[in-house]
């Protein structure tokens, strides 16, 4: 009997009883049963049809793991995760923003052509105040007339870069025939030089300067309004040999010639045996001009052989050389004092050799003579031999500029320019205005000043152009009225009131503010792939300079391009060179 009551004890279900813990030593958890019975004296047995689910199993067997550890947070993981669809999402509209840019710039709309009553204004030149100013202009409002030798626009604040192959120079360059297919209405382009301006007739005299030549290659051209925006040609001062021994650096031309005169350098410098005084003549190159463009061409100069030329033409290592010549105290003259003591440290980083106080007095095929002002104030002379001399420094007045400041009296005392009043009207002229290089507005001959004198002309044509043509709305609808009070009706006052709303638009529309010239800064940059800005903040100046200067400087200018080719060619060019390098042939 006690065994069989042994083995009843064995066979009793304990789910009934208190929870039991049980612990395992050697993954140290906690097991907690519970309380509950899983199987009833009538179930005890299970069935074939019986399932014990996941839920049902997770109901009976509550589980605690008392020492695991908690859970990380996700959120680190999440944000990356967004991040990365923000970057992803973005990458597809930008892609999309570029191909219809891109479809857009290669499929113009149809252009009608405009009303041969209205006016016809002539615009000279296709620099950056005649490209700002064709690109805001409403050009149905009048017939609009292109005349410049130059069929392109050059982004020149990059142009330093083509020098040494960086960019490559259609990268730069914008059709214009790209621009004015783009207009609303038909605006005509002759490739062609403007010799001569009469502001009694009103007429242009051109010349067609090309190497294929027509029957007809000189005519006139009668205008009612002329924008003058021809830019200056380069200065030298009157001092001897500089135009004819010198390169400068204003055009594509220029740009060409200086590359290829370097290369030329270098490879008659590695000539056999080469005099090793002629050696050091031919490797030292002299940029005359301590200006933005002075100083941009000499450190992209000392980037390339740096970062080039030391690698293919290793002969030239210690002989390579370059020279800043500045007149006055210092370089980047309008640029901030650190900005101007951190510019020429780096230039001494670079090996890049600033001489201020350097007057140059006379050049010839193979040396400068120069004048150098000492501290105590006497001056003593110095022949420096140079290989390649580029002369960035200095503006003068066109001929054809000259010719009609002559025919004007009121510009007699004017002799950097055609002087212009608040409105950039030529002041003594009937019909006639000027921006950029060409014009005296009492601001720096910079780009910028030429882009935003473009950009006003354009909104006072079109305020012209709207007042013009409610000009002729008001006299239509007085001669309506007049016709209405002779054919006896009384009820003029829906005439009257359109007149009177007429009037008052017409009054806003003429309601123009003068010119106002407003600096948003200043680049530059001093390679080793450093720049320096002085940019307009609030009430004050912002001056930065090292490698984050550098992205801005490449940003800022890379925002500026014309066109969205532009953009895509020189963010190409730049990757090249940064991966294959500079090309060093010499075509």
């Amino acid at each position: 009997m006690a065994s069989t009551a042994a083995v009843a004890g064995l066979l009793r279900p304990r789910f009934a009883s208190a929870p039991t813990c049980i612990r395992c030593p050697l993954s140290r958890r906690t097991y907690v049963t519970s309380s509950r019975p899983l199987f009833t004296s009538s179930s005890y047995r299970p069935s074939a049809n019986s399932t014990l689910t996941s839920q049902h199993l997770r109901r009976s067997f509550p589980r605690s793991y008392a020492d695991s550890p908690l859970s990380r947070p996700r959120g680190i993981r999440r944000l990356f995760r967004w991040t990365w669809r923000l970057a992803y999402l973005s990458a597809i509209g930008g892609l999309g923003a570029l191909a219809y840019s891109t479809y857009t710039l290669r499929n113009p709309a149809e252009q009608f052509e405009p009303d041969a009553d209205k006016k016809t204004l002539v615009i000279l030149g296709t620099g950056w105040g005649a490209v700002s100013l064709l690109k805001k202009l409403d050009t149905e409002n009048y017939n609009v007339i292109v005349i410049s030798p130059r069929n392109f626009f050059l982004f020149t604040p990059l142009l330093p870069s083509c020098t040494t192959g960086t960019i490559e120079h259609r990268s730069i360059m914008e059709p214009v025939r790209n621009i004015l297919r783009h207009k609303k209405a038909t605006v005509k382009y002759y490739e062609a030089e403007a010799t001569k301006i009469d502001p009694a007739k009103k007429v242009v005299h051109i010349s067609d300067d090309s190497e294929i030549k027509g029957e007809a290659s000189k005519t006139e051209v009668p205008y009612d309004m002329l924008v003058v925006a021809v830019g200056a040609e380069n200065a030298t001062f009157g001092i001897p040999g500089v135009r004819e021994h010198s390169c400068f650096l204003k055009e594509v031309g220029d740009a060409q010639a200086i590359r290829k005169r370097v290369m030329d350098c270098v490879e008659t410098a590695t000539f056999k045996d080469q005099p090793p005084e002629e050696v050091e003549r031919l490797l030292h190159m002299v940029v005359v001009g301590g200006g933005p463009t002075g100083v941009e061409f000499a450190g992209e100069l000392q980037d390339f052989f740096e970062q080039d030329l030391k690698k293919w033409v290793p002969d030239i290592t210690d002989k390579f050389h370059v020279t800043l010549v500045e007149a006055l105290p210092n370089v980047l003259p309008s640029f901030s004092k650190q900005l101007i003591d951190y510019t020429e440290s780096t230039f001494a980083e670079e090996k890049i050799t600033v001489r201020t106080k350097t007057m140059v007095k006379k050049v010839t095929d193979k040396t400068i003579e120069a004048e150098i002002t000492n501290p105590d104030g006497t001056k003593t002379g110095q022949i420096m031999p140079y290989g390649l001399l580029v002369w960035a420094t200095g503006n003068a007045v066109r001929p054809m500029v000259k010719d009609l400041m002559s025919q004007i009296p009121e510009q007699k005392d004017s002799k950097r320019g055609l002087a212009v009043d608040e409105y950039l009207r030529v002041k003594g002229a009937d019909g006639i205005w000027s921006v950029g290089d060409c014009a005296i507005a009492n601001y720096a001959p910079t780009a910028q000043v030429a882009s935003q004198e473009g950009a006003f002309l354009a909104r006072l044509f079109n305020s012209m152009g709207k007042s013009d043509a409610l000009q002729h709305d008001l006299e239509a609808l007085e001669q309506q009225r007049r016709d209405a009070s002779s054919s006896s009706q009384t009820d003029g006052s829906e005439l009257e009131a359109r007149r009177s709303a007429t009037e008052r638009q017409l009054r806003r529309v003429k309601q123009i503010q003068p010119f106002h010239y407003t600096h948003q800064g200043s680049l530059a940059y001093i390679g080793s792939e450093k720049a320096v800005a002085d940019v307009s903040w609030l009430n004050g100046n912002f001056a930065t300079g090292g490698g984050l200067t550098y992205l801005f400087w490449r940003s800022a200018y890379l925002s500026m391009c014309f066109s969205t080719r532009n953009r895509v060619l020189v963010i190409l060019d730049w990757v090249k060179a940064k991966i294959f390098g500079r090309d060093v042939s010499r075509e």
